[in-house]
């Protein structure tokens, strides 16, 4: 295969379609851009909700990564059963999702457990259920930093919520969570400056707990579009997902972030309606459809235009009316977060061949617990 024809499969015979191939080689390259951005592994808690797969988990032990971040219960139990040792669950947890946290503190007694609050309900209720546990969970104040989705806005109701952290007895105060993810400008310039000032207003919540007497031993910020940015500053901890798979949403928004295409869609022609018009077996249920078209790029076929898209059907208005029944394209997801939790199993391509599934275990909402 040339260079530009990395993503083709020799025996894609071998591989039902609609499926989703992840490169182990491309994955591990991202890792190692990941880490030289921060300089260390130690500034770095990666979201695993992108991947949801063990197999990146353990190349990024591999690699020195020890922290991670999670979005449920399931995606910590899946770090934990593949050798994480520190896990923050950033999704605060309510309901029978507290109860199935402190079974996993239960069984794994060696992993430090985290997670997010955003009010004084929550702290009592979590300082309840780890009541004679085998540890003290670290539970981070979730700040609104300007996505006002959760979290709670600097001021003194979010000092009074991380006094109750710190004086709750089987709590930890781990420190502050947050994520900006509203920050996508794609203008480097206008995403740094908008950043910093915002992440003032977090600076200047940790001074006021400081001056209060309290510890803040993390701050754990940022997404994607912003960890290059809060990777210049050496106490802060950043939590990208994305970049270990990558997309064209982020690759086409965020030119600044050079990263690998390490997940793509293998998708064939089912059938050819009309002249310069085919159908593929894309539908909503194997590539995210949270976004308006083109939801997915064709890196072998770069001129066609979505007409319609239903649960397993992708209709394509194509120049290059060569395209058969039969026929098979590559396609690069806009948003590859929700498209990876579409599928259950990924295919192993290495040297440009099938080799073998990884399965993606977190997909799930519950695994043993």
């Amino acid at each position: 295969m040339s260079a530009e024809d990395w993503y083709k499969v020799e025996n894609v015979d071998e591989v039902p379609s609609p499926a989703l191939l992840v490169y182990p080689d491309r994955v591990e390259e991202n890792i190692k851009r990941t880490i030289a951005t921060t300089g260390t592994v130690d500034r770095l808690r990666p979201h695993v909700k992108t991947h949801k797969m063990p197999e990146v988990i353990r190349r990024q032990l591999a690699a020195g990564l020890n922290k991670f971040k999670a979005a449920t219960i399931a995606e910590v139990e899946m770090v934990a059963s593949a050798g994480g040792k520190d896990i923050l669950l950033a999704y605060q947890p309510v309901g029978p999702n507290i109860g199935r946290l402190r079974q996993l503190a239960d069984r794994f007694q060696d992993v430090r457990f985290g997670a997010v609050v955003d009010c004084t309900q929550s702290v009592s209720r979590l300082n309840e259920a780890f009541a004679d546990a085998p540890g003290k969970l670290h539970a981070y104040l979730d700040l609104d930093c300007g996505m006002h989705r959760t979290g709670i806005v600097a001021g003194g109701r979010a000092i009074d919520v991380y006094r109750a952290i710190s004086d709750a007895t089987n709590l930890n105060a781990g420190g502050i969570h947050a994520y900006d993810g509203h920050l996508h400008q794609s203008d480097l310039d206008e995403r740094t400056e908008q950043c910093e000032v915002e992440f003032e207003i977090v600076r200047s919540l940790v001074e006021e707990l400081k001056d209060e007497g309290m510890e803040v031993p993390e701050l754990v910020a940022g997404g994607t579009p912003t960890f290059p940015i809060h990777a210049q500053q050496d106490d802060v901890i950043c939590s990208p997902g994305t970049v270990f798979l990558w997309d064209y949403g982020y690759g086409t928004n965020i030119p600044d972030m050079d990263y690998l295409v390490a997940a793509v869609l293998l998708t064939r022609v089912i059938s050819k309606p009309a002249k310069n018009r085919v159908c593929v077996d894309l539908g909503h249920k194997a590539v995210a459809a949270e976004n308006p078209h083109p939801r997915v790029r064709f890196l072998n076929l770069p001129d066609e235009e979505a007409i319609m898209q239903s649960e397993e059907h992708l209709v394509l208005h194509v120049d290059n009316d060569d395209l058969q029944v039969g026929d098979i394209l590559y396609g690069v997801p806009k948003h590859i977060c929700p498209t990876v939790a579409l599928y259950s199993k990924a295919q192993v391509i290495e040297n440009s061949r099938r080799t073998g599934e990884w399965d993606i275990v977190a997909r799930e909402r519950r695994l043993t617990i």
